[in-house]
């Protein structure tokens, strides 16, 4: 067997000045990069209310609660309402970003209550519809909605909470894998899906797979020529798709089509 000079036995191979200068700046920018990463996550935007909100005749007025928990709270000007709308953020998104949906809404009597999570993650805390409802869902219709990880999670919920519950509304979303809706021995909860036709995030055919997981009368809707971003206005999203119409027509679709699930729960 060929020996290894002594001088080089059990030594490691050392790297060039140049090599190890590389090496040193490689490792601040992936450690500067995690730091970016990390302060914009725990760093979130401030929630200001009705910078991004106007909707063409609306007659509504939003303002920020901290009881029951940060909040924000958009209601019919006359403060009358027969519906309640439990509306949880896609991820990493500020709540305000759908505060024009509630103001469209509520000229049909409907309070629209958007929590605040920790790191814009509706993912750390579920639950958080349970205090809204308890404080605002009395003797009214409550519907629970959520747009892309926040729609994920209000599936989850609904699971647990159906006899509470008139209607679910999942914007780019499908339960997990593991939760299921599936009809119960009682009457079914009213689901709308809705599903943008370019989107380029929440993948088509898993939305599609997810109504295998939803009482069997849900319905599913594809929001023509919208992508992802539609569902709230917060700009952009990487790896979303390129719109074929404007956001205001697919608003305006929206907002029809959780206008057409209400009148049929009223109907029921």
């Amino acid at each position: 067997m060929t020996q290894l000079p002594a001088k080089t036995q059990g030594q490691r191979p050392r790297l060039s000045p140049r090599a190890r200068v590389w090496l040193a700046i490689f490792l601040a920018g992936f450690l500067g990069y995690l730091l970016a990463l990390g302060i914009g996550a725990a760093v979130r935007p401030p929630l200001v209310v009705g910078q991004d909100a106007a909707v063409q005749g609306a007659q509504a007025r939003a303002t920020l609660q901290t009881s029951p928990g940060t909040f924000l709270d958009i209601q019919p000007v006359n403060g009358q309402y027969d519906t309640l709308l439990v509306f949880y953020s896609g991820g990493l998104v500020r709540p305000q970003a759908y505060e024009w949906l509630g103001t469209a809404l509520a000229g049909r009597g409907v309070r629209t209550v958007i929590p605040a999570f920790p790191l814009d993650l509706a993912v750390t805390g579920i639950g958080r519809a349970d205090a809204l409802i308890k404080q605002f869902g009395t003797g009214k219709r409550v519907i629970l909605a959520g747009h892309s990880l926040g729609g994920a999670m209000a599936a989850q919920y609904a699971r647990d909470h159906q006899a509470q519950l008139a209607g679910l509304i999942l914007m780019g979303a499908y339960p997990a894998g593991n939760v299921s809706l599936r009809d119960s021995a009682d009457s079914p909860l009213p689901v709308l899906s809705l599903l943008a036709e370019h989107d380029g995030v929440a993948d088509a055919a898993e939305v599609r797979d997810g109504l295998n997981r939803l009482p069997t009368s849900a319905r599913l809707t594809v929001i023509d020529g919208a992508v992802h971003a539609f569902f709230g206005r917060y700009g952009p999203q990487k790896g979303d798709g390129i719109p074929t119409v404007t956001r205001a027509r697919a608003e305006t679709q929206i907002v029809a089509e959780i206008g057409e699930l209400l009148d049929g729960i009223e109907g029921q």
